[in-house]
């Protein structure tokens, strides 16, 4: 491509480089695919413009916590699970109850968890949730024994299509959601 660039050519860089990631890609990331050095209102006026020219396809262009990426819009998800040929994973109320303490308490211990659901917290409900890549250990309760700390990562939230813990959802709606789990499983 020749210099000078132009806008167009700078969206059409930002927008190849955000479909070829596997993951999402930080703005330090981004930075590095060109010399020149911009301030911060450019970059959010070309990433505001590739989101819009998106916006009327099947595809958005969006910020999380781990960065910006582009993914399927919510609305066609149905569609592209029927090419799938495995199941999503179901994961068990323990697993789900775990999980929101973990991310609506963090960092929390296993005790704090056990103490909240008044059940002891099997090592394995802990180990999906690591191997999910949606809890990590951040470190450790200066106490007897010092426990593990837990707390969410940023693969949680972009799994959930979220830039911050602040949009998760109210813990009343968490609860409405697992009882009607619960009915239907009934």
């Amino acid at each position: 491509m020749p210099h000078p660039y132009t806008p167009e050519d700078y969206k059409r860089i930002l927008e190849t480089a955000l479909l070829a990631a596997a993951e999402p890609l930080q703005l330090a990331d981004l930075k590095k695919l060109f010399d020149e050095g911009f301030d911060d209102d450019t970059w959010r006026v070309l990433l505001n413009d590739l989101r819009t020219e998106w916006s009327n396809r099947g595809v958005e262009l969006v910020q999380l916590a781990g960065g910006w990426r582009f993914q399927t819009k919510p609305e066609y998800q149905p569609y592209l699970d029927r090419l799938r040929n495995e199941k999503p994973p179901r994961y068990s109320r323990a697993v789900l109850e775990t999980l929101a303490i973990i991310a609506y308490r963090q960092p929390v211990t296993r005790g704090d968890i056990e103490d909240i659901r008044g059940v002891a917290v099997s090592p394995n409900i802990l180990k999906t949730l690591e191997s999910r890549g949606w809890i990590d250990t951040v470190g450790h309760r200066d106490a007897p024994g010092r426990p593990a700390l837990y707390a969410t990562t940023k693969r949680f939230l972009d799994d959930l299509r979220l830039r911050s813990l602040s949009e998760l959802p109210p813990l009343t709606e968490i609860e409405r959601v697992m009882d009607l789990a619960d009915a239907a499983q009934a």
